[in-house]
C-alpha cells in the first residue's frame, strides 16, 4: 500500500480536561482528518476539539457506539474519491497514547492484516489503569471469542485500526457498551486478518463513565456477554 489515507474516530462525552492532550499528541504526519463524535457533552469539550483542529461532529444520542457510528456516517457521506483508506479508533480521554498510532498503522500497511488491536494486556500499563473488574471481563470475552471462533485476542482495547472497506462490510451497529466486542466477533466471523499490538496505557482523566460506576460496570458486562451469544 502506497501512503495511506487515514481518519481518526473518537467519541468523547465531557472531555474537555483530555482531548486537548489527545489531538495534539496524533502524529499530523500520519493522519488527515480528527473526527470528534461529541456525545451530548456538557462542559466545553466540542470547543477545545475544534481549537485543536478536529471536526467535531455533534451526537445527542448518548452511547459509545452512538459516537462512533456519527463518525462512520460521516466519512460515508463523502464522495468515494475521498474517504480513507484506513480508520482508526481511540479514546477521548488520554488513556491511551495517540504517539503509538504508527505501530496500528504498520501491520495493515506493510503485513496485509485487516484490523489491529492495540493490547493494553501485554502491554505496558499503568498501576491502577484499568479497574479489576475490566481486567476480568476482557480476560473472559476474549477467552469466549477463542472458544466460539477460534481467534486470538488478548483485549478489547478501544485503540484500534481497521480498513476502511472492511469496516464498512462488518456493518456496526452497537449504540453503546458492545461496540468493541461486536467489531472484534465480526471480524473473526467474517475470517479477517486479524492481529494485535502491544501498546501503553496510563489513567484516564477524570472518572469513567463506565467502569466508574457499579451500574456501568454490570451493564457494560452483560452487553458484552449478550453481544457474544448473539453474534453466535
Amino acid at each position: 500500500m502506497s501512503k495511506p489515507v487515514i481518519d481518526v474516530i473518537i467519541p468523547a462525552y465531557n472531555e474537555e480536561q483530555s482531548i486537548g492532550k489527545v489531538l495534539r499528541d496524533i502524529p499530523k504526519d500520519l493522519v488527515r482528518n480528527m473526527l470528534v463524535c461529541n456525545n451530548a457533552s456538557t462542559d466545553n469539550t466540542a470547543k477545545v476539539a475544534e481549537e485543536n483542529g478536529a471536526i467535531v461532529l455533534l451526537q445527542p444520542q448518548k452511547g459509545y457506539g452512538s459516537a462512533c457510528l456519527k463518525g462512520i456516517e460521516y466519512i460515508k457521506s463523502k464522495p468515494l474519491a475521498e474517504q480513507p483508506d484506513i480508520v482508526v479508533f481511540l479514546d477521548g480521554d488520554y488513556s491511551d497514547h495517540p504517539e503509538e498510532m504508527p505501530l496500528l498503522i504498520r501491520p495493515i500497511t506493510e503485513e496485509g492484516m485487516d484490523m489491529v488491536i492495540g493490547s493494553r494486556a501485554v502491554g505496558d500499563m499503568e498501576r491502577g489503569a484499568m479497574q479489576p473488574q475490566q481486567i476480568f471481563g476482557n480476560w473472559l470475552a476474549t477467552t469466549l471469542i477463542k472458544l466460539f471462533y477460534n481467534y486470538e485476542f488478548t483485549d478489547l482495547g478501544p485503540f484500534r485500526s481497521i480498513r476502511w472497506q472492511k469496516l464498512l462490510d462488518i456493518k456496526m451497529t452497537d449504540p453503546d457498551f458492545g461496540w468493541t466486542v461486536e467489531m472484534q466477533v465480526k471480524a473473526a466471523k467474517y475470517k479477517m486478518k486479524c492481529t494485535e499490538i502491544p501498546v501503553t496505557y496510563r489513567k484516564r482523566i477524570g472518572v469513567s463513565k463506565v467502569s466508574g460506576t457499579i451500574r456501568g460496570t454490570i451493564l457494560a458486562g452483560h452487553k458484552i456477554l449478550w453481544t457474544i451469544f448473539k453474534l453466535l
